[in-house]
């Protein structure tokens, strides 16, 4: 447990980091999207090598499918019913980063139950992709004029839930069958496109212009070569 309890702080810091960094300046727009898109090379090499391959070697394709449905539908739910409260990407940045990191983080703590030990890979594409996520959605709020002090709460509360997601995953690994497994593997890779597609490769695009495509390539080849 307390290996669990480590490496899932581990991975959930770097929304911590990355919300840190967000905030400790106001940081060049093409650079703020050049980083988003980064990430997002790097989240979809991870929905592709680690979640839903991953997913299918577990316990085939129904599971899978069924958690992708549910992870898609919840993001664009959920997205929707912030965007009235707090519009701008930054929100959706942040409640992908939510949604997408207890799944992946529960995985992580399953593996370590397993006595797979922990996957570098995993732990290496939500390390990289938290950080861009969590600079780029700092970044957004602080322009809508959102305190440093909220931004920084709301990040810390994620990286706890995240944490106990890694601790929930190792606790129920015995329990838990193998569509259960897929079906948490579909829902957090679900919930990453929906987000990609409706914020974070946009928002990318928007900032750091034509240069987007050749880096989120980079972000892609950087955390495959780590799977």
């Amino acid at each position: 447990m307390s290996g669990a309890l480590a490496w899932g702080a581990l991975a959930a810091a770097s929304l911590v980091l990355g919300g840190l960094l967000g905030v400790a300046r106001e940081w060049p727009e093409k650079l703020v999207g050049a980083v988003l898109a980064f990430g997002a090379g790097a989240l979809i090499s991870a929905v592709c090598f680690d979640l839903f391959e991953e997913g299918l070697e577990l316990a085939g394709g129904v599971p899978v499918a069924v958690g992708l449905a549910l992870g898609a539908l919840t993001y664009f739910t959920l997205d929707r019913l912030v965007e009235r409260k707090v519009p701008g990407a930054g929100a959706a940045l942040a409640l992908g980063a939510l949604l997408d990191g207890v799944p992946e983080q529960a995985v992580l703590g399953i593996g370590l139950a397993s006595g797979q030990g922990v996957s570098i890979s995993l732990l290496a594409a939500i390390f990289v992709s938290n950080l861009p996520e969590a600079i780029g959605a700092s970044s957004d709020l602080r322009a809508a004029k959102r305190s440093r002090a909220t931004i920084m709460r709301m990040w810390t509360a994620v990286a706890i839930v995240c944490v106990l997601a890694t601790l929930v995953g190792y606790a129920v690994a015995d329990a838990a069958s193998g569509d259960l497994k897929a079906a948490v593997n579909g829902f957090a890779a679900g919930a990453l496109l929906v987000m990609l597609v409706d914020s974070m490769i946009p928002e990318a695009t928007r900032k750091a212009g034509g240069v987007a495509g050749l880096v989120t390539v980079l972000g892609f080849a950087v955390a495959a070569a780590l799977s």
